[in-house]
């Protein structure tokens, strides 16, 4: 599932890599715990939180990850988004809550 595609499931607003839109993902993973995300995370990936530090970006990069969906409507800081920029990491931002968010994405097919 493209990106782009993941914006409109979740009527998510991009804060930061409007061009990397494109890109495929091919799971999902939502926690708000970065030790799970570490655990469990498959290669390209988009991490679905509703924790908003830059532990999270870092965690998201270490993990070959393609994008950040915060969620409850949670909007990141400067910091967190110019660490996003660098690691060429998309950053969406959804109303939803976390549990929501992770069934549309797995109704639409996104395991």
């Amino acid at each position: 599932m493209k990106l782009q595609e993941v914006k409109e499931i979740l009527d998510a607003k991009v804060l930061s890599g409007d061009d990397l839109l494109e890109r495929e993902v091919l799971s999902a993973c939502g926690s708000d715990l970065m030790s799970d995300v570490l655990a469990f995370v498959k290669d390209q990936a988009l991490l679905m939180t509703g924790l908003v530090n830059a532990q999270v970006v870092r965690t998201a990069e270490m993990m070959d990850m393609k994008a950040i969906v915060f969620v409850r409507g949670k909007e990141p800081g400067e910091e967190i988004l110019e660490l996003a920029a660098e690691a060429h990491m998309a950053i969406l931002t959804t109303d939803y809550p976390l549990y929501k968010a992770c069934g549309l994405l797995y109704s639409a097919g996104l395991r």
